[in-house]
């Protein structure tokens, strides 16, 4: 049987596991057994954006009862092997590092197939972004490490998109903010967030800007042991910052209320990037704002912009180098960022879920799950 962890689109916190028969796969296509994934804050910003970003098209869930459409399953990162094969250039046992259904099983249909991956080329999946759509075989992937799979679960989509947007930001300078012998601050919400802790570690090595953020009260020690941002505040505590001070705001949390109140106090805020959703009770959208418009980045957009200023081997190796000296920085015996805990079986998956959805788990976890 194959189990999927299933999610009520509009409500989030209300959750569901449903069975369905194996069948086996058909030509051209296999059928892997998902053993592990990552759940961190980025899978709530998934299912948070999942209608306006196609994130719930990834996998959706099989046609049968008439609720059907109002359920999803949220694409996670993670690991597996191939149990059954009916592709010539798959083999049963290969492991495979890539986007997956909450299920203890998928079904792929490889396509453009190389000694370091393939696609999936499933027909409902063929509009969706190509970086979702890759697989990786292990065996030839230089970023993996059995010894970390992991931490390579937990961060690297992540890091991808926090070195992408540290990038971003730096390919249009700062959008002006550090001009005029004074450092713009890149105001980060949602500090103590995996993405947010890892776009401050990127930023921090550019002398330009200064990197600044903003979180709960519970969570400022732990942001501020990282070493990675120049200050920490709280919420309350916008009006430490000077009302002129030039500014990009990258807002991880989405918190409408708390967006609004930078927008009004900062007159010289030069880019107001909106990246993800963690705060999921208190999302807005972006009308009626003082200063810029704010705007979704979608690091897929970066990244095939430096595919073509950089090529293929040239963006692999610049983003090799930068996941390596990351990973030695997380994984400092003198103080690791991240423990990991292992959840395992449906139950345990719904109470990683609420956690993580919730926002109060602490944020040296790093939530590793399988429905098996």
């Amino acid at each position: 049987m194959t189990t999927q962890f299933q999610l009520r689109k509009d409500q989030l916190a209300t959750t569901r596991t449903v069975q369905l028969p194996d069948t086996p796969p058909p030509d051209g296509a296999i059928r892997v057994r998902i053993e592990q994934f990552a759940y961190t804050s980025n899978n709530i910003t998934y299912a948070a954006f999942g209608d306006a970003m196609n994130y719930w098209a990834f996998f959706p869930v099989a046609p049968g009862a008439a609720d059907t459409p109002a359920w999803g399953m949220v694409p996670v990162w993670g690991f597996g092997v191939v149990e059954e094969t009916r592709c010539a250039g798959v083999a049963v046992g290969e492991r495979l590092y890539g986007y997956w259904p909450m299920a203890t099983h998928a079904e792929l249909v490889p396509a453009r197939l190389s000694p370091e991956g393939f696609m999936d080329g499933a027909p409902h999946r063929a509009a969706l972004h190509p970086v979702y759509n890759h697989y990786l075989r292990c065996a030839a992937d230089p970023l993996h490490d059995p010894a970390t799979e992991s931490l390579q679960a937990l961060l690297r989509p992540l890091f991808l998109t926090a070195w992408l947007i540290d990038d971003f930001l730096a390919d249009n300078d700062f959008f002006g903010t550090n001009n005029g012998g004074q450092r713009g601050v890149m105001l980060l919400s949602s500090a103590s967030s995996k993405t947010a802790c890892a776009t401050a570690a990127q930023l921090a090595q550019r002398p330009e800007v200064e990197v600044v953020g903003l979180t709960s009260p519970g969570n400022v020690a732990f942001c501020e042991n990282l070493g990675v941002y120049s200050r920490v505040l709280t919420y309350d505590q916008l009006d430490r910052l000077a009302p002129d001070t030039p500014m990009v705001y990258v807002d991880f949390a989405g918190n409408g209320a708390l967006r609004k109140a930078i927008h009004s106090r900062f007159t010289a805020l030069a880019y107001s990037c909106s990246i993800g959703g963690t705060h999921v009770d208190q999302l807005a959208g972006g009308r009626d704002l003082a200063g810029p418009r704010p705007v979704l980045f979608f690091a897929p957009a970066q990244a095939k912009k430096r595919h073509g200023d950089w090529g293929p081997a040239g963006f692999n190796e610049r983003l090799a180098r930068a996941w390596h000296a990351f990973i030695a920085q997380v994984n400092d015996p003198a103080q690791p960022w991240v423990v990991v805990q292992h959840h395992s079986g449906p139950d345990a998956v719904r109470a990683a879920h609420a956690l993580v959805l919730g926002g109060q788990g602490d944020p040296r976890v790093g939530h590793m799950l399988s429905l098996s």
